[in-house]
């Protein structure tokens, strides 16, 4: 039917909304119809309508509709998105609609809406709100504030318990690794085992170890890597399918821990961060009801996209908390790399979760020995720092010039790791792409890095004598004397390299750290050797570029700091070989934590947060300018080259990451709305025929429609309606069968019935919304027609085709909008502008300034999610 006969319908729609609602077993008498106007029967026929379709969720039809072939081939050719033909029996199988769906989870991240929809189901809530506050000194007001703090505390806490976990399995598990290698090289010294079993029981360990780590990468393929970019993304505003589940959360804190046992060059501190954030999306989702005195208690207040937003703001926070003993560097981790639209309510709440995390470590970690003291709350600790000399720093203000250089020389080999793994990562996307062939890639890559672990401290044939214990010495060079490897030496002398690699990474840190050179041992005393530590530094810089990218959970952030700090130990070394008597420059431990924060921070490029992040585990406000001057310079550095590695990542898998500032290119081409929109856009008028809305939603992937007042006419903009609003009424059945009279009236006011869906419909479907493929209607059901404006957001955010690039992308990326219309000075719609349009691989394309060789190599991603597909 045309859209201009939908006039006549829209007049007879009231009353036949009735009719079907009679045909149902409606309840609803005469006297009922004609006192319509009225608030309080229109508050009754709100509330009838709800419960009714409320208790239809689980209703599914018989018959599968007969869909016009017509209109499915019209719709295709003005699409760019692949349709693919569903009109089939296995349409009809639930198994197959439940894989579809989660094939297009997994292959088509979505905007999400940071802005509430004002449509009238949303002001039904707020006047119901409004009503049940009257009077009331604990209002619904106080009692969402009320557990938003108190399901933020539960993240704080949760998070701690979680790193626990990970850590306690972790030393478990590696400590059993080392305890059986040792005792077959003991054996093989005195003939009790062959030659090289003690290789074949390190490699099986490590090949077992590392088969788990990919197994949970196979049940979630989005568990692997660290999860940073993608919790990044998130806040940004992109929905990257299920990486705040609950399933990403245990396979990938299992995966973490068996990594990290395989002696794979990784870490388990940016995976805590993820895992921090789906906790905190976990609780904020408010899945499960909990009975409490024979009351069933389900958080619904949070089930929206900006709440969930800052409960995975806070979780991040938590996580860096856990990872590093650093709350406060956790909220500045949050504002710096992680939120994009932040506030001072968000800046309380996460330092409250950081807070409880750290209270939780405490409590638990110090339970066992000393309950109640507050010693060790670190999954990852940098010892102790203490000065030489009382009240007087490790290094001179002249040295201040030589820390810059680390950092410069930092800044250098981030961006050429960075470069290297991006160029892994792309060769990667080419030609390692199923499940199998990235098993096969873990084991290679696990093989590898055994081999090379193994067989370079075997290499190193020299035997140091172990140190003596001084008096001067602190308990813990003590007990970092204790942790040196024998490996094939005698019992009195240890092997350095073997130190470094046959050791978990927080003794090997350690060691680099805190064996000095100057003022410790005997002149005739060597810890480690520039040899030994270039030996370390150089193979294990390579395998762990390597290792980033395969499909195991994995973090960089201590194997950065690992090669960081043998770089830095490189340097002290090298000065006080031109400087051997007077003891002029620092210790080389000094400069070893210097060249770790170089390190990390040419890879990541952050500055302030990981700057009070290692302030907070070293805990010597000494080292803090040092660390500042190391920051930035590797970061001025290493920009010049390339862009961090998790940026670099975000590209890589054409992920529509929205920087602060507005890509260059926009600026220079004096680039308007209406040269990056996207013109022509679906549209739909205020009462649609349900037939021919759905075969729209089958046909194409946009998310959201503008509602005009005459599609072929003047199309003044009258609102917005959002995809997911669209297939819950579908779902739902809320829609009336066409009037039998065409001249019939009534004064029925549609507007005052409508919606026919409440909110907390649409809160208990959040996030998984029915999808068009799951919706089966009848040949009745598409005769029958919906009324759009209770469910369109009339006061969509609208520009100017004129707009500058510099406004529209200010209001977009500013107020987090995930679709912003673009209109004339008449409002007749001229385009939809998403985030897509506005990052800035798309806008070089559109502007027409391309680096072939730089798109080309951004046009193989490194994960499943293929943005070509972009959902707006």
């Amino acid at each position: 039917m045309k859209w201009e006969e939908s006039e006549f319908k829209l007049k007879n729609l009231e009353s036949n909304l009735l009719s079907h609602r009679s045909n149902r077993g409606s309840s609803i008498t005469n006297s009922e119809k004609g006192s319509f106007s009225t608030r309080n029967n229109t508050n009754i026929i709100r509330t009838n309508y709800s419960r009714e379709f409320e208790g239809d969720i689980e209703e599914k039809k018989d018959i599968h509709e007969s869909i016009s072939k017509k209109t499915m081939d019209s719709l295709r050719k003005n699409d760019n998105v692949p349709y693919r033909d569903l009109r089939s029996e296995e349409a009809l199988n639930p198994s197959a609609l439940r894989r579809r769906r989660l094939v297009a989870w997994r292959a088509i991240p979505e905007s999400l809406n940071f802005i509430d929809e004002e449509n009238e189901v949303w002001r039904t809530k707020q006047a119901q709100l409004q009503y049940t506050n009257r009077g009331r000194w604990w209002t619904s007001a106080s009692s969402t504030v009320f557990k938003r703090w108190a399901l933020t505390f539960i993240v704080g806490m949760l998070t701690a318990f979680t790193g626990i976990f990970i850590t306690y399995f972790t030393q478990y598990f590696t400590a059993i690794k080392f305890k059986a290698v040792k005792q077959i090289m003991e054996k093989e010294q005195i003939g009790d085992a062959r030659t090289g079993s003690a290789f074949f029981v390190w490699l099986g360990f490590n090949l077992l170890f590392a088969s788990f780590a990919t197994l949970m990468v196979y049940i979630e393929p989005v568990a692997a890597g660290s999860g940073i970019p993608e919790v990044k993304c998130y806040l940004n505003g992109i929905n990257i399918p299920r990486i705040v589940r609950f399933q990403t959360l245990a396979c990938k804190a299992l995966g973490v821990l068996f990594s990290v046992s395989a002696a794979l060059p990784v870490g388990k501190e940016g995976p805590m961060i993820h895992s921090g954030s789906v906790i905190a999306a976990a609780l904020a989702q408010g899945t499960r009801s909990i009975s409490i005195f024979g009351h069933d208690w389900r958080i619904l207040e949070f089930r929206s996209d900006p709440e969930k937003r800052d409960f995975v703001a806070c979780g991040a926070a938590a996580g860096v908390a856990t990872a590093f003993g650093a709350p406060i560097g956790g909220v500045l981790f949050a504002l710096e790399e992680g939120a994009s639209f932040w506030s001072t309510q968000l800046t309380w709440r996460a330092f409250f979760a950081s807070m409880i995390t750290i209270y939780t470590l405490y409590v638990v970690r110090n339970s066992e020995n000393n309950w109640g003291t507050a010693a060790s709350t670190k999954m990852f600790s940098f010892g102790e720092f203490t000065s030489f000399e009382q009240g007087k720093a490790n290094f001179s203000v002249w040295e201040l010039l030589l820390f810059i250089v680390v950092g410069i020389l930092g800044g250098l080999s981030g961006a050429i790791f960075n470069g290297m793994n991006r160029r892994l990562t792309v060769l990667r996307s080419k030609f390692v792409k199923s499940k199998f062939s990235r098993a096969l890639e873990v084991l290679g890559v696990t093989l590898t890095c055994s081999i090379i672990m193994f067989i370079i401290p075997l290499m190193w044939s020299k035997c140091t004598p172990r140190p003596k214990s001084q008096v001067t010495w602190t308990q813990q060079e003590k007990d970092i004397a204790e942790e040196l490897v024998q490996f094939k030496c005698k019992d009195d002398e240890y092997n350095e390299v073997a130190s470094l690699y046959f050791t978990d990474s927080d003794t090997a840190i350690k060691q680099l750290f805190h064996f000095r050179e100057v003022g410790n041992f005997d002149d005739d005393v060597e810890t480690f050797s520039s040899v030994a530590v270039f030996a370390f530094y150089i193979p294990y810089t390579m395998l762990a570029c390597l290792t980033y990218g395969i499909a195991v959970p994995s973090g960089l952030f201590v194997p950065s700091l690992l090669s960081g700090a043998a770089m830095g130990r490189l340097v002290g070394h090298l000065l006080h070989r031109l400087d051997a008597q007077s003891g002029t420059f620092a210790d080389s431990g000094t400069y070893a934590l210097v060249g770790a924060a170089a390190g990390l921070g040419g890879m990541a490029r952050m500055t302030i947060s990981l700057t009070v992040i290692l302030l907070e585990a070293t805990g010597n406000v000494q080292n803090l300018l040092p660390l500042m001057l190391a920051l930035m310079a590797a970061r001025w550095i290493g920009n010049v080259f390339n862009h961090g590695l998790y940026d670099i990542h975000i590209r890589l898998k054409r992920l529509p990451y929205l920087e602060e500032e507005i890509p260059h290119i926009a600026i220079e081409r004096g680039a308007t709305a209406a040269q990056i929109m996207t013109a022509d856009p679906r549209i739909f008028p205020p009462l649609c025929k349900v037939g021919e809305l759905y075969d729209v939603l089958r046909a194409c992937r946009h998310e959201s429609f503008p509602v005009v007042s005459d599609p072929h006419g003047d199309r003044q903009l009258l609102g917005t309606v959002l995809r997911r609003t669209l297939c819950m009424v579908l779902y739902h059945r809320a829609f009336a069968p066409p009037g039998e009279d065409p001249d019939g009236q009534t004064d029925l006011n549609t507007r005052s019935l409508s919606p026919l869906l409440s909110s907390a419909v649409f809160e208990r479907a959040y996030p998984r919304y029915p999808k068009a493929e799951e919706i089966i209607l009848s040949d009745t059901d598409r005769d029958c027609w919906l009324d759009l404006r209770p469910y369109a957001d009339t006061s969509p955010f609208t520009v100017q085709d004129c707009a500058s690039i510099q406004r529209t992308y200010f209001i977009f990326r500013t107020l987090g909008l995930r679709h912003l219309i673009v209109v004339d000075p008449d409002n007749k719609v001229k385009g939809v502008i998403t985030r897509k349009d506005l990052d800035e691989p798309t806008l070089e394309e559109r502007l027409g300034w391309v680096d072939d060789m730089e798109l080309d190599s951004y046009q193989h991603e490194a994960h499943p999610s293929n943005m070509a597909r972009f959902k707006v």
